[in-house]
């Protein structure tokens, strides 16, 4: 039996057909300090408000599954020291225990699905990480992708991970991934990869028309949309490639793996980059919540 809790102003929403866009809160908990982390969370939110839909931040608190934070809960979260981190090999256990977690990419997902929300905002998705040929390190997001009917919009892949090798496994598993307008995947903090994209489609519209399609033919999982960071917050990919270098010899020299790896990662950029990827990280959400509102509005049509 699945403890849900909807916010009342998720609440509010569900009852009046209003359109919701669903938000992980491992950007609470994970991503940045308290008070920022608070602050960056509630602008997101305020940012899906202004586009017209509403937003929805997943958390486990106390064994209780709740989809949309209440303002005092979303500050608790925020200075709440170790909360777990969960995936889809996590949630339940969370949940059965009365424990308190931050969803990922794929427990987010997932509760997106049973609460009905079939937009998602988030970053940008886990994948492949470099050197998977021998650490076999491939996050649950690709198989979440494959399975769970929710459109995810991010700005790619994270940069830190082999973006090439997560493009095919995502092939592999027949995931959707649609570039929102350039012919180009993005590539996390750079609006362009060395990748062709794979699907191209230039507003809101046709991502709610593919999405409501594949419901209709019965194919199981959801889309990757691929939404480029603005030009004026991005960092090129030729200035940050020898700084992901640099970062990936250092967790190698030291033995860094598994769960630790992208954090570990994330911290050595963002002072390598001396604050800037923290910078251009808030501005892709941002952008990526203001898209994900008009794609569940534009589904709320095509659905009626």
């Amino acid at each position: 039996m699945i403890y849900m809790t909807y916010s009342a102003e998720a609440a509010r929403a569900r009852s009046s057909g209003q359109p919701l866009v669903a938000l992980e809160s491992t950007i609470i908990t994970h991503g940045m300090p308290y008070p920022q982390n608070v602050a960056v969370a509630a602008q997101v939110e305020a940012d899906i408000r202004d586009a017209g839909a509403t937003p929805a931040t997943i958390a486990v608190i106390e064994g209780r599954l709740h989809v949309g934070l209440e303002p005092e809960m979303l500050q608790a979260l925020g200075r709440t020291p170790d909360v777990a981190k969960l995936s889809r090999a996590d949630l339940a256990a969370c949940l059965a225990t009365g424990g308190t977690g931050a969803t990922t990419v794929s427990a987010t997902m997932i509760a997106a699905r049973h609460a009905g929300i079939p937009v998602f905002a988030t970053g940008g998705i886990g994948g492949v990480h470099r050197g998977a040929e021998t650490s076999f390190d491939v996050s649950a997001d690709l198989q979440e992708l494959a399975q769970t009917p929710v459109t995810v919009v991010s700005a790619g892949a994270k940069a830190i991970l082999d973006v090439g090798k997560t493009l095919e496994v995502l092939e592999t598993l027949g995931v959707p991934v649609i570039v929102h307008g350039q012919d180009v995947f993005p590539a996390f903090w750079s609006r362009r990869s060395p990748y062709a994209a794979p699907i191209r489609m230039d507003d809101a519209d046709a991502i709610a028309r593919s999405h409501a399609a594949r419901r209709a033919l019965g194919l199981p999982g959801g889309q990757l949309v691929a939404n480029p960071i603005p030009a004026a917050d991005e960092i090129p990919a030729e200035k940050l490639a020898p700084i992901i270098g640099a970062a990936q010899a250092e967790a190698d020299e030291r033995g860094v793996s598994g769960k630790e790896v992208t954090p570990f990662l994330l911290e050595r950029i963002y002072e390598f980059t001396r604050g800037q990827s923290l910078r251009a990280n808030i501005a892709l959400v941002r952008n990526n919540a203001r898209l994900a509102a008009q794609i569940a509005q534009a589904l709320r049509k095509v659905s009626n």
